[in-house]
């Protein structure tokens, strides 16, 4: 699925209703008179089956009958006709359908699955795209389209919102009216049966009159193409999000063993790992999605607030502290500041607190004060109107202020009329303005964690660390042995040998057969010791007495192991006794108990969970969730969203942990979830963490066979290592050719500020601009479902060196991906260019990309030279002075 036809869908020029009908509460009349009410200025040909007119329109009998073809139809026939209204419009040439049928919704589940199928067959077959079934229908009030059953309408704005919810489509924008907001595009989903939420945030994502993009999410079909459509939209502009926590029966997966809380943190988790906003009520998503429309980026954590009420701001700031924000500090050099504009005996501090009676020109002085401030990363004015003040004009003079500062100002106008008479001023200049604190609070809130969450959007993890090697064929072989016996799960040892080749210390472990061999292991390993039953008819020895800690001698082994086995036989006559696991104690005196582990989600794939451990883990109930792959940054956020995380920074009585080894860990499982896909479930409980690490007493894993990957079953693409090649170049030199990592980032920089003006010039059409290092992750950063860019890079003196670099954007139906690249000067004429160029066309014909194409300034002759090399068909477009290349991939063979 892609966004191909999508801009006849809301863009379209003539529309055809098939199954118009005369009936003022029919859909088809409700459409008629929205689409004929709205400024839409294209034909809307009814098709009713009989020779009429509905609502003074001629209606034609079928498809065939119209005088054009139409580009989008909307069909409102009965559900049992629509595979054939569907093949009859696009044998007519028509590329979009909208489904409205409202009796869609009330066939029996086994009828509609039918009738799905029959509308999967049709879109297979024939070159045509759906919207719905079940759809609401659209708005594009730019475009004058109201194909809706909305009672309301929508006035134009910057926002678009999607959803998979009838009611909500209608009461969103119903609160829209009332509080004034646009909208570029309202959309109601439907069923999904082709067109989803990718398809529509690809398509949105690079609409330019689309600022912020709202979502009603309830499920979603396909992670992988979500996950990937969403972090491409997300890194051009916000994405709020809201879902339900509790869902109705019909819409729960009923074929999961998950509970509704557990389905939810994992949409949580994917919300995260895609840079969208969650929140929780229609209030918090448009005023989120207002603020964010004109985002500015925050230099702090920090809020100041500014307000000519004390009490005001005092409440203002506890709601910010409640919600889990900070208020900034003043330093002292602000405060003399201040002071000078307040007065000595005034508070500095903040809140900062004007007179009540503040004039215009005093609250424009304090606001340029705190705008400058280093500490101050946005500032809320809080205004409360008082006999003798104009609210008109402390509006105007605080916005001039806002205008020139690269500081996000936000505004709350006490009172219904203040905020009336002062509205156009805070539009005009891009300030939002809000009529209660709290809204205002709760707006940047939104901005904070949409903050932290570009963030983590911004981490592109490596699938496999440096500074851990696995042995991944020991730990292939110990799970493929287990399948072939029919095993469905790993024996204590073999699940410990497992962790092992992925770098987890694991405790020392000895399986025996008998108590005297007990005895020996135990002295073996060393005392004190534990002792635990093994029989697979015992899934919980500590249940049941079957386990015995802080065994000193071999007398206390040998009768533990007697006097357990004697309670076994009583407790459980039927249980086999297959003998005993000995471990060295692995207990560190202060040492947290953590557990981490695995489970798979039937739509997100392997889902990571870490939290507090210990046998009082299900009551303390302190635990998060994430999606691989991980690195050090992600698994560090991932452990600071549970509670025992400032346990683990330590305090005066306890060292803190090892953060970094704990982070650690958490990668080695990932790894191991990637590497080895037959892994389904795993469950290591409890894990001791302290200054000296991490110690885990082993793990529980369950397994399965399965044809699939482990890249192939995660929702976020992992590093794609299996791309790196070494190469040797004319002058001999060997180079590493690998696809980008964040890690790159420096040595990125580095190889930007080397190349000559001119290369730039060439690779940036004309505009050169002083990169730094924060403009490298929409370099480095990628998604490497759409994007790739390969490097060329050497070890100098240790030290990683750029040597070149070439890069594509791949459109998201794999239609045709764009190229460009660039090598350092020193290395022309060794044949890096080509080397890079001819590694990306294998790249994108190993993928099934029909097209290579790229644009260059005519004086580019070394890029042209290049193209012509490879086979691309080159053309100029004078009027826009640019060489357009492009070659057909499926024509293309190496050496060609």
């Amino acid at each position: 699925m892609s966004v191909k036809h999508l801009d006849l869908l809301f863009k379209p020029n003539s529309l055809a209703i098939i199954g118009a009908s005369r009936d003022p509460n029919s859909v088809s009349a409700i459409l008629m008179r929205n689409l004929m009410s709205g400024k839409f200025l294209g034909p809307v040909l009814p098709v009713s089956g009989a020779q009429e007119a509905i609502f003074g329109v001629l209606s034609y009998v079928d498809v065939a009958s119209l005088p054009l073809t139409p580009d989008m139809a909307i069909i409102c026939s009965p559900a049992h006709e629509i595979p054939d209204r569907l093949i009859e419009l696009a044998d007519s040439g028509t590329h979009v359908a909208v489904i409205m049928d409202p009796g869609y919704a009330l066939l029996e589940a086994k009828e509609r699955a039918q009738m799905d199928e029959k509308i999967r067959a049709v879109l297979r077959e024939k070159d045509i795209r759906v919207l719905g079934p079940g759809s609401l229908g659209m708005i594009v009030p730019a475009s004058g389209v109201n194909a809706s059953l909305s009672r309301v309408g929508a006035k134009e704005g910057r926002i678009a919102f999607v959803t998979q919810s009838d009611s909500l489509f209608e009461s969103v924008l119903d609160w829209a009216k009332t509080n004034n907001v646009g909208f570029s595009h309202c959309i109601s989903l439907g069923r999904q049966l082709d067109v989803d939420f990718s398809c529509v945030l690809d398509y949105l994502g690079s609409d330019p009159a689309t600022k912020a993009i709202l979502l009603y999410v309830e499920n979603i079909q396909d992670a992988r193409r979500f996950m990937s459509a969403t972090r491409a939209s997300a890194r051009n502009k916000p994405i709020l999000v809201i879902r339900p926590r509790r869902l109705p029966c019909d819409l729960r997966d009923a074929a999961s063993d998950l509970t509704e809380m557990d389905q939810d943190q994992i949409y949580d988790a994917a919300f995260r790992r895609a840079g969208m906003v969650r929140v929780d009520d229609i209030d918090s998503l448009f005023e989120g999605a207002r603020t964010l429309a004109n985002y500015k980026p925050l230099r702090g954590n920090g809020l100041a607030i500014m307000t000519n009420g004390q009490s005001i701001g005092l409440l203002a700031a506890d709601t910010l502290i409640n919600g889990g924000g900070e208020l900034a500090s003043i330093t002292e050099e602000t405060q003399l500041k201040l002071e000078e504009i307040l007065g000595h005996e005034r508070c500095s501090d903040n809140p900062v607190t004007l007179p009540y009676n503040a004039t215009p020109d005093t609250y424009a002085r304090v606001l340029s004060v705190l705008v400058r401030a280093a500490d101050v990363g946005c500032v809320l004015i809080l205004h409360v109107p008082f006999q003798g003040t104009s609210s008109l004009e402390i509006a105007q003079a605080v916005t001039q202020v806002a205008k020139t500062s690269r500081c996000l100002v936000l505004a709350n106008w006490l009172g219904e009329e203040t905020v009336r008479d002062t509205k156009d001023v805070f539009e005009e200049a891009a300030i939002p303005v809000f009529d209660r604190p709290g809204k205002a609070i709760m707006a940047y809130l939104h901005m904070l964690r949409y903050k932290r969450t570009q963030k983590i959007l911004m981490q592109t993890p490596d699938s496999l660390p440096a500074d851990f090697f696995p042995d991944t064929e020991h730990a292939l072989k110990i799970i493929k042995d287990a399948l072939e016996e029919g095993r469905n799960h790993l024996t204590e040892d073999e699940s410990r040998q497992v962790l092992a080749a992925y770098g987890v210390p694991v405790v020392e472990t000895k399986i025996c057969k008998s108590a005297m061999q007990a005895v020996e292991a135990a002295s073996e390993i060393g005392f004190p010791v534990a002792l635990k039953i093994r029989s697979p008819q015992i899934s919980q020895p500590f249940d049941i007495g079957g386990i015995a800690l802080d065994l000193t001698t071999p007398d206390l082994v040998f009768e533990a192991a007697a006097n357990m086995s004697a309670r076994v036989h009583a407790q459980v006559p039927n249980a086999y006794i297959e003998g005993f696991t000995v471990q060295k104690m692995g207990r560190r005196p202060g040492a947290h108990e953590l557990f981490i582990s695995v489970f798979t989600d039937k739509i997100f794939g392997p889902v990571l969970r870490f939290g507090h451990g210990g046998v009082s883990a299900p009551v303390i109930n302190d635990h998060s969730v994430t999606l691989p792959p991980l690195n050090m940054g992600l698994a560090k956020e991932l452990i600071s969203r549970t509670r025992i995380y400032k346990l683990l920074q330590g305090s005066r009585r306890q060292a803190a942990a090892d953060i970094d080894d704990i982070c650690l860990a958490l990668i080695q499982i990932s790894q191991m979830v990637i590497d080895l896909p037959q892994i389904v479930t795993l469950e290591m409980n409890p894990i001791f963490a302290d200054d000296l690490g991490v110690l885990a007493l082993g793990a529980r894993i369950w397994i399965q066979p399965t044809q699939v990957s482990g890249p192939e079953r995660l929702a976020i693409r992992p590093y794609p290592r299996e791309l790196e090649e070494c190469v040797r170049l004319k002058n001999g030199e060997q180079v590493l050719l690998r696809p980008i990592r964040p890690e790159d980032a420096q040595a990125h920089l580095d190889f930007i500020h080397k190349l000559p003006e001119e290369d730039l010039r060439l690779r940036f059409f004309g505009l050169i601009q002083n990169f730094v290092l924060s403009d490298m992750p929409k370099f480095t950063q990628i998604d490497y479902d759409r994007e790739m860019a390969f490097i060329a890079t050497q070890n100098v003196d240790g030290v990683p060196r750029t040597l070149g670099v070439v890069r594509t954007s791949t459109k998201p139906d794999n239609s045709s991906a764009e190229f460009a690249i660039i090598i350092s000067a020193d290395m022309k004429g060794t044949g890096l260019g080509s080397v890079l160029f001819e590694k990306m066309i294998r790249y994108c014909k190993g993928r099934g990309t029909r097209y290579l194409e790229g644009q260059t300034m005519p004086r580019n002759k070394g890029m042209i030279g290049l193209a012509k090399r490879f086979g691309l068909t080159i053309s100029h477009n004078y009027e826009e002075e640019l060489v357009e290349m492009r070659l057909p991939l499926w024509e293309w063979e190496p050496g060609s």
